[in-house]
């Protein structure tokens, strides 16, 4: 049985695709209802902060992911990250079950250069230090021989059905309306968007390859453009003028006196204004695995969940 904490976000539940599609038996967990029709998908209520409740959630595991989303809130972030991390390795050593957690880039900070399994933690914001410091304990166990784990790393994400991606909301759902984009940082430098399809089969495969254990994979994710380039591209694709505004560090902070979500991801501008590489070279190699490219993902965005109106 393959176990999904934190299922119902993005990444859950384009891994749960993936699992439905080749028969797998599906356990999803989390404190709000997930419906599906499948017969082998099942839903468990459970707070991922109480271990007696996600451990009777998992128990008959074969592999479990972490794919959990919190409020995007640096006290919360503080307070829970542990906790639920604590408790997903205490899973896995009273289950015996493999443990495949899905991260983000914050942990490695600003990154001179393109972002490896094998860079080293030097976070550069509050929830980097909070990343590297649960990352840094789960592979500790690892090292120890207590339990089988791995980390899943993606980049910045787009393809979500739920705008809950910048990309995605900033610029091919104002395409689609057909409004003016907008783009966060410096539009000259290079980022990578990580296509959350691509971030289900990448899990998939993992949980699928015991050898995998034990080490970090960076997701398959295509090779970074300008953010002038995705903004040229998507215009092409949605037939209309490449019109944006950038949103700098200071419209940021002044955004982030009337919204909070805003305000909490100001420390993050640093991934805007500077070249941010995200190289899966590995996961590619060891798979034969090519991501979907930025034309494909965004055409098939526009005929589906980002549909011009």
């Amino acid at each position: 049985m393959h176990t999904i904490l934190g299922a119902g976000g993005p990444v859950a539940n384009a891994l749960t695709r993936e699992l439905a599609n080749n028969k797998e038996t599906i356990r999803l967990v989390s404190r709000k209802p997930v419906e599906s029709k499948e017969k082998n998908i099942s839903w468990k209520k459970a707070d991922l902060l109480n271990y007696n409740e996600i451990l009777e959630a998992s128990k008959g595991s074969d592999v479990i992911y972490l794919t959990a989303g919190l409020v995007y809130d640096i006290k919360v972030w503080r307070a829970q990250w542990p906790v639920i991390m604590q408790n997903f390795i205490n899973l896995g050593k009273e289950t015996g079950a493999r443990l495949i957690f899905f991260d983000n880039v914050y942990s490695y900070g600003l990154v001179n250069g393109p972002m490896l399994e094998t860079t080293p933690y030097n976070p550069c914001s509050q929830k980097g230090e909070v990343r590297a410091k649960i990352a840094t304990q789960l592979m500790d166990e690892t090292r120890a021989g207590n339990i089988n784990a791995t980390i899943a790393r993606g980049a910045d994400f787009y393809g979500t059905e739920s705008m809950n991606s910048f990309f995605d909301m900033m610029v091919l759902d104002k395409y689609a309306k057909k409004q003016s984009a907008q783009w966060i940082g410096n539009p000259g430098k290079l980022h990578n968007f990580s296509y959350i399809p691509d971030m289900g089969r990448g899990m998939y495969l993992l949980g699928q390859n015991a050898d995998t254990d034990n080490q970090i994979w960076h997701m398959p994710t295509a090779a970074p453009l300008t953010g002038k380039q995705f903004i040229e591209l998507a215009a092409k694709i949605y037939g209309v003028k490449a019109k944006f505004m950038s949103i700098n560090k200071l419209m940021m902070q002044l955004y982030g006196l009337f919204d909070k979500n805003v305000k909490s991801a100001v420390e993050m501008n640093y991934q805007y204004e500077n070249d941010y590489i995200f190289n899966s070279d590995k996961f590619e190699k060891a798979f034969s695995y090519h991501p979907e490219t930025y034309e494909n993902g965004i055409k098939l965005m526009s005929e589906t969940f980002y549909q011009q109106k």
